[in-house]
């Protein structure tokens, strides 16, 4: 199976210029699209998963015109959008069987059979008559994953899904992507880099709704070898180095920053090698897409 955009655009009434002739083909397994707040994420996995129209371009998945045939997209869809709501007084099991009904699950022991093998894969099994409204943000995420794997699908579209865990809910959150990923593709949209990193073995980078790059996050960390320097500095040494060199990214350090830049020379002036790393990768091609802009 493989999902084909094709110069899909989309403007908002506003004129913010969302998509703009982004096109890119994903096949199974995990793919991380990466980007920051507002550059154009979620209006191409609203559009995937055939809640919005694009004013040009085209989606198949297989066989099936996304666009066109949004009903048969549907049969095939799990989505896991960034904020859903779901009735806090209703139990997880309860809610579950609502949703099951409503993808067409009508058979009441094939229904429980599906909803418990669920519960078990999520790890919700022993908060099944837990009210929705006292799950963490972890299990709300992976009450999500249960209910999108509900019509069994051959895309499944997760959208900022780990923003806001904790570490070990962020684990296994990752663990449970990790299980379901071999026969599906899975679009993992976000702006968190070690998210992509650890999961992804195909990435994209967007930003102001242009495809920056695509390719497999080892390939693009390792064009990125011998060309990323670091230095400690003082924090009022940013400005002049911020316009000295094509800087990456800078964190407090000690009481310093850590400074990152790019350099396919060596820069001097104090500066050592560094090990790539996504991150560099991520803030290299926005720099460069900002740039061009």
């Amino acid at each position: 199976m493989e999902l084909v955009i094709d110069s899909l655009s989309k403007r908002y009434p506003n004129g913010v210029q969302a998509l703009n002739n982004f096109s890119i083909s994903i096949s199974n397994g995990m793919f991380g699209l990466l980007g920051p707040n507002g550059a154009g994420k979620s209006t191409l996995m609203r559009t995937i998963a055939t809640l919005q129209d694009a004013d040009s371009g085209s989606i198949k998945l297989g066989d099936v015109d996304v666009l066109k045939q949004k009903q048969e997209v549907r049969k095939t869809l799990g989505y896991l959008p960034q904020d859903f709501g779901l009735d806090p007084r209703v139990p997880a099991e309860k809610m579950l069987e609502h949703f099951a009904v409503l993808k067409g699950v009508h058979n009441r022991k094939e229904r429980k059979k599906l909803i418990d093998s669920l519960l078990v894969q999520t790890n919700l099994w022993d908060q099944r008559k837990q009210r929705l409204g006292g799950f963490s943000g972890g299990m709300r995420q992976r009450f999500g994953i249960a209910q999108a794997l509900l019509a069994n699908p051959k895309l499944l579209i997760v959208d900022e899904p780990t923003a806001g865990l904790d570490p070990s809910e962020r684990l296994r959150f990752h663990n449970l992507l990790s299980e379901i990923s071999n026969d599906v593709i899975i679009i993992l949209s976000t702006h968190i880099v070690d998210d992509v990193s650890d999961l992804c073995t195909k990435m994209a980078i967007i930003q102001d709704g242009e495809l920056q790059y695509s390719g497999e996050p080892l390939s693009a960390i390792a064009a990125m070898h011998g060309k990323v320097w670091r230095k400690l500095i003082d924090k009022e040494e940013l400005e002049l180095c911020q316009e000295k060199y094509t800087v990456l990214s800078s964190k407090l350090y000690v009481g310093k920053l850590a400074l990152r830049i790019f350099s396919e020379v060596d820069p001097g002036n104090g500066f050592e090698t560094a090990e790539a790393h996504l991150e560099d990768v991520y803030f290299h091609h926005l720099d460069a897409a900002e740039a061009r802009a």
